[in-house]
């Protein structure tokens, strides 16, 4: 079996921490076990290309159990669990292709081993492997039944890969799931992002100017939980919608430009490109923390910080210190997703549900193969449903049920006042 991992060594720590994610994980063991006797994805071949973490092991145990021949990739050079990768290699067999700390090149050439396997199926965070396939792997396409895809930066590209007519496979936005992006991107990357940056500064967020910039899900989650942590929360927004809506929740909305005057944290939950940059820098005030937790390191334009800058040194791990000469702004992360390259990711609880949605979402293609169009769909409400009823299930949590008479009422326009 072919691998390349930091150090097989690790085994032992990384089962540990695989099965303590496993524990949290209630809902994905249920399908994991059923996947065990029914076999649905036998005679599947699937390439994951996901964060290598304890949450995304259990994940492919338990697409082996159903009967994949599984291999992993990394979707990011900084979020991968060393003695994870291990674990899956040593103790599961699983062929993993992930350093953490990995440069661009060894990224790239991880990816197209993982596409080196062919395979029937794909499941993306961020959508690397399926561009990969459609630019310089065509060769695979023929052979691909179908992909899953876990984020919204994902999501972003396929949608506009389907609107050019450049996409030649069917996809389920696993991320569009409600039991996913209410839940992960909102309460999941809400508690991991400000559990990353306390971990990489250690600084106290009480009392702070904390910005965020973007009031998605992840904006939302990460707004409430600085609020929470005692901060003066401030919200950029683009969308007259959004904006309208964080002033509604409480919180002070400006521009950027003027927001980072008095920023003492700036963190950006975009997805897009080049949103703190130069004109930022320059008005930002002395030792400013900067980072993001959108999937990709574009949020922040690194490269005319450096520019800007005349020297630059690491005084922390995961913090860069940029000295502009009249000032210092720190970098958190390389300008990565916090959250995975200097914490540990979503809780376990909270990818329960999301992993439970890429497992019934690969069994959803596999069992439709050949019936799909090349296009982003989602998951099937009564499979998301589910995933939330499984979840409530496995908390002892009971809810109530319509009766006869109600559900006639919901489904009738007869009766009125």
């Amino acid at each position: 079996m072919k691998y390349d991992i930091k150090d097989l060594q690790k085994a032992p720590e990384g089962q540990k921490l695989i099965q303590w994610a496993s524990n949290e994980m209630p809902v994905l063991n249920l399908i994991r076990l059923r996947f065990s006797i029914s076999k649905p994805l036998s005679g599947v071949t699937l390439a994951a290309c996901l964060h290598v973490t304890s949450e995304t092991a259990n994940l492919m145990i338990t697409l082996v159990s159903g009967g994949a021949k599984v291999v992993l990739c990394a979707s990011n050079p900084l979020s991968t669990n060393d003695a994870v990768a291990s674990a899956l290699v040593e103790n599961h067999k699983i062929p993993v292709f992930a350093i953490k700390g990995e440069d661009n090149q060894t990224y790239y050439k991880h990816l197209n081993q993982a596409a080196d396997y062919k395979p029937n199926l794909t499941m993306d965070d961020g959508c690397d492997l399926v561009t990969l396939i459609h630019q310089k792997r065509t060769e695979l396409i023929k052979d691909v039944v179908g992909s899953c895809e876990e984020t919204t930066t994902g999501v972003i590209r396929l949608k506009a890969m389907a609107k050019a007519r450049e996409l030649k496979i069917p996809v389920l936005a696993v991320n569009d799931n409600q039991t996913k992006h209410l839940f992960d991107n909102r309460y999941g990357t809400g508690q991991s992002t400000i559990d990353g940056i306390i971990r990489a500064t250690n600084v106290l967020l009480a009392g702070r100017s904390f910005v965020i910039c973007g009031y998605g899900w992840c904006g939302r989650g990460v707004a409430n939980r600085a609020r929470g942590m005692g901060s003066n929360v401030v919200v950029c927004e683009i969308d007259p919608i959004k904006a309208l809506e964080a002033k509604m929740d409480g919180f002070l909305v400006m521009p950027l430009i003027k927001a980072i005057v008095n920023a003492d944290i700036v963190l950006t939950t975009t997805g897009n490109k080049y949103v703190i940059t130069e004109k930022h820098f320059m008005k930002a005030k002395n030792r400013v923390i900067l980072a993001q937790a959108g999937h990709f390191d574009i949020e922040i334009n690194k490269g005319a910080l450096k520019k800007l800058s005349k020297k630059v040194s690491q005084v922390r791990p995961f913090v860069e210190e940029y000295d502009l000469g009249n000032k210092k702004i720190y970098l958190l992360a390389e300008g990565r997703l916090v959250n995975l390259a200097a914490a540990e990711g979503h809780p376990a609880s909270v990818m329960d549900m999301s992993f439970s949605g890429q497992a019934l979402a690969a069994e959803y293609l596999w069992r439709n193969k050949g019936k799909l169009k090349p296009k982003v769909y989602k998951l099937p409400e009564k499979l998301d449903r589910s995933i939330a009823s499984m979840k409530l299930k496995s908390q002892g949590i009971s809810i109530d049920k319509l009766s006869q008479e109600q559900k006639k009422y919901l489904t009738s326009w007869r009766e009125g006042t």
